[in-house]
């Protein structure tokens, strides 16, 4: 599979309808694949609204618990008790009360160090894939949600850090993030994010609007860096867009 030229760009009225439109687009890909299921979660605010509607009586009886593992881009080095871990805020709000134990795959965060808490999560995404080595026809993911923080990092790449530009790892290290909270990270590569049939970035509200457009304009940021070997998607809302191309409210 080969990379878009650019991401499908697809413009919500607001918040609300972006979480409903990014749940029809978990529940297409479910429904694409018959057998074993592997949705990579994100951290932040951006998809709380989707989780909270994947956890939600009209939505989670369209979810085939039984055959979808979760896993996540990436986890601040801090404890699963402490608010600022990305996984168990994704476990309290649907993770926990649906889906079976062992198809939650978070990042360990009470290794030594950052760095050995990426080698632990490798091991685990390999030995779910099967093989140490990725095959572009052979995606390690459904779908990949993505999200843009203030500086254009995405995951926990950051711009100008140096694991920006891993390629053979599958998972690092961040020692300090680039922007609050100012903790020690671990993240996916881009190779290993790529390996997806689809990447869905969610940008919504009024902060959001200047780094959409920067890039909207082709910043060589981590956010447009991060392309899905299948289909890069960015849903966005109203309020996020940049004035000069803000549709009629």
């Amino acid at each position: 599979m080969a990379a878009a030229d650019q991401p499908k760009l697809i413009v919500e009225a607001d918040a609300e309808a972006l979480a409903r439109a990014a749940a029809e687009r978990v529940m297409a890909r479910l429904a694409a694949n018959p057998g074993r299921i592997a949705i990579c979660l994100t951290g932040g605010s951006s998809p709380k609204k989707l989780y909270q509607l994947l956890g939600s009586e009209a939505w989670r009886g369209r979810i085939p618990w039984d055959r979808v593992h979760w896993f996540i881009g990436d986890e601040r080095f801090v404890p699963e008790s402490d608010p600022l871990n990305n996984m168990a805020v994704a476990r309290a709000i649907f993770l926990d009360r649906n889906a079976p134990a062992g198809h939650i795959h978070p990042i360990p965060t009470t290794a030594e160090n950052p760095d050995a808490g990426a080698d632990a999560y490798a091991r685990e995404l390999q030995a779910f894939y099967g093989a140490d080595q990725l095959d572009p026809e052979r995606p390690l993911f459904d779908l990949v949600l993505m999200g843009a923080g203030p500086d254009g990092h995405t995951a926990s790449l950051f711009p100008g850090y140096p694991e920006l530009e891993e390629t053979r790892r599958w998972v690092v290290g961040v020692a300090k993030a680039n922007v609050a909270p100012f903790v020690p990270r671990v993240s996916l590569t881009l190779p290993v994010l790529a390996s997806c049939r689809e990447m869905m970035f969610e940008i919504a509200g009024h902060d959001k609007q200047p780094i959409l457009t920067r890039l909207l304009n082709g910043e060589n940021l981590p956010a447009l860096r991060a392309r899905s070997n299948g289909e890069t998607v960015w849903l966005v809302d109203q309020a996020a867009l940049p004035e000069e191309i803000r549709g009629p409210r």
